[in-house]
């Protein structure tokens, strides 16, 4: 049984960093693709970033220049490194992984407050 399991949430300060991860067990398979989503109340779940097999990085326009995802093929993890972060980034931050199947973790709260 294939387990996200994200790590690293938590209260920061506009102007904070945060990094988040994702340990991913229970399978062998290679992710064709692992992503980082969110969620914010009265909001859909919208794509943060993600980081294909071949490497290649995709960001929403928001994020672009603040967040860096990244991933250890071999310790299978996935991470967000979040800096200059602002209230409007306040979400609980899901990870992702697409191997035929889909899989999700279960999220990890993320708030930005002074």
């Amino acid at each position: 049984q294939v387990q996200l399991v994200e790590a690293g949430g938590g209260l920061v300060q506009p102007g904070g960093s945060l990094r988040l991860s994702c340990a991913a067990s229970g399978t062998r398979l290679t992710f064709v693709v692992m992503a980082w989503y969110r969620q914010s109340a009265g909001k859909e779940r919208e794509l943060v970033a993600r980081v294909l097999a071949n490497g290649s990085t995709d960001y929403a326009e928001s994020v672009k220049g603040r967040f860096t995802i990244s991933k250890d093929v071999v310790r299978r993890t996935l991470s967000l490194q979040m800096n200059s972060l602002n209230p409007e980034d306040t979400a609980i931050y899901y990870c992702y992984a697409k191997s035929g199947w889909t899989w999700w973790g279960q999220g990890t709260q993320v708030t930005v407050s002074s």
